[in-house]
This record gives C-alpha cells, structure tokens and sequence, in this order.
C-alpha cells in the first residue's frame, strides 16, 4: 500500500492504514446498494511510528474529537467510483493532519483604537445615568 504524505518530512506509512469499504446508501438503486464504492480510512495514531511523541499530543489535542480510541477516521462515498472515493479519503487525511500539525500563528497584542475606547467609555457613562435615573430621589434635594 502507498505511503500517505502529510507535509515535508512527514509521511504515514502505508502499512498503518486500514481500509474499510462498503455500500454508499442513498439514492442510485441496485449500483448504491450492491457495490461498496463507500471508501473508508482509518489511522492509529496512538500506535503509529509516523509522529513522534510531542506530535502526537499535538495532534491528540487539536484532533480532539476526530479520535475515537485514538484512532482517525475519514470517509468518503461522493463518486460512483470506489477508486476516486479512495484518493478523496487519502487527501482529507492529509490535509486533516497536515491543518492539526501546523504551527498556530503567535498572537500580536495590539491596543484599542481611540474611537472604541471612545464609544465603550460613551456607553458605560450612558448605562451609569440610566441606572442613576432609576434610583428613588434624595430626600436632601
């Protein structure tokens, strides 16, 4: 079986995925109920050499609830065709792991522009009249 190639540098091999096929379901009459063109992809990930341990949490957190068992699976039944519905399954694993293994970007801490200041402090001065306006009269006044 091929390997599946994620990014640079990482590849899942072959051998750590698992196949499933089946009928489609749905619409198409006697083709959709007899021929299993429904593609089905799996990859343990908890047993796999492919990643090692600090990727593996990596992908454990931001795959989340994508794992059952430590496991990732991806289907695809879109084509009549068995063939084209596994190259659709391998690219979305793919680009599932690749999208869970990318960096976050750092965030950049920046101030509030002058207007929104402007306008929070306008409201806030306007919520403190309308609860002031509320408030029973002075007996001094």
């Amino acid at each position: 079986m091929a390997d599946l190639y994620v990014t640079e540098g990482v590849v899942v091999p072959g051998a750590e995925l698992r196949w499933r096929f089946g009928p489609t379901g749905g619409p198409g009459g006697q083709h959709a109920n007899r021929a299993a063109t429904r593609a089905e992809l799996s990859f343990d990930l908890a047993s796999s050499a492919a990643f090692d341990e600090a990727a593996k949490v990596v992908l454990r957190e931001r795959l989340g609830r994508r794992l059952s068992g430590g496991v990732v699976t991806v289907v695809a039944d879109e084509t009549r065709s068995q063939w084209r519905n596994r190259v659709t399954a391998r690219r979305r694993l793919a680009a599932l792991l690749a999208e869970a293994l990318r960096p976050e970007p750092p965030r950049v801490a920046t101030t509030p522009p002058r207007g929104a200041r402007r306008r929070r402090l306008a409201a806030k001065r306007a919520r403190s009249e309308l609860k002031r306006m509320r408030r029973p009269p002075d007996p001094e006044e």
